[in-house]
């Protein structure tokens, strides 16, 4: 018997850490694999968020950040360092072939609601940000292999409300709606399903600390302009990339 208790207590002290068990056996924690921090200069509300990868959860692209109430762009809070720098792990050596080897592509399919939201303008005439103006370390990281932890702050909101977004999106990722050649162009086959949009309304002054963000719309398939798309009647694998996103507020 002893060497029986002996043997559960290795067990358990293997256990992956943020994982608990029911009397089931399931899992019913996330395991946040990484924990991010951005804009820890910032002045303003600190914030964690937690993003639950989904089942079809594979290196997404992703972008958030913060608007006040009449929708106007206040800052970026996170993006991922391949659309921050525009320097990808595969780089384009034409519209058709791809590189074994980092290097610059151009994708303004990925994240057009926010790129055009920032509206910082490249030479190219896109919005992408490209590698002698990228978006500032402070704010950017490597893309998460699974459920995470942001820790970040704006620079200046302590009151009031604002609405936090996030973009995300997955390369190729194709469906019986969103198929391979459904329009011409690279910019919509290295997308296909286009970038999903999710948005929450976060009220400062409320007892409240923890807000959900659920899916509002899609971006341009193309990435040819930054409306937001609100008919999501055509999305599959895209609507389970994450199982959840949550954001819990940090009083002090």
């Amino acid at each position: 018997m002893k060497q029986i208790s002996i043997f559960l207590i290795i067990i358990i002290a293997f256990l992956p850490f943020g994982w608990h068990c029911t009397n089931s056996g399931k899992t019913v924690s996330p395991v946040y694999s990484d924990t991010l921090v951005s804009n820890i200069n910032g002045r303003g509300i600190e914030m964690v968020m937690l993003f639950e990868k989904g089942k079809s959860h594979n290196h997404p692209t992703f972008a958030i950040w913060v608007e006040n109430m009449d929708e106007n762009y206040i800052q970026t809070l996170f993006v991922t360092k391949s659309v921050a720098t525009g320097v990808y792990g595969h780089a384009a050596k034409s519209d058709t072939e791809w590189s074994q080897n980092p290097g610059e592509a151009r994708r303004p399919a990925t994240l057009p609601y926010w790129l055009h939201k920032r509206n910082v303008k490249a030479p190219d005439g896109t919005y992408l940000p490209w590698p002698e103006n990228p978006v500032p370390d402070a704010y950017t990281g490597a893309t998460p292999k699974g459920s995470f932890a942001l820790k970040t702050k704006t620079d200046d909101l302590n009151n009031g409300k604002f609405r936090l977004f996030l973009e995300i999106n997955q390369p190729w990722d194709f469906n019986n709606y969103w198929y391979t050649n459904k329009y011409a162009g690279v910019n919509y086959n290295t997308s296909c399903q286009p970038s999903l949009i999710y948005a929450v309304t976060v009220d400062l002054n409320s007892a409240e600390t923890e807000f959900t963000l659920n899916p509002i719309g899609h971006g341009h398939y193309e990435g040819a302009d930054g409306k937001l798309y609100t008919d999501l009647s055509g999305f599959t694998t895209a609507l389970s990339i994450m199982q959840s996103v949550k954001v819990k507020i940090i009083r002090k």
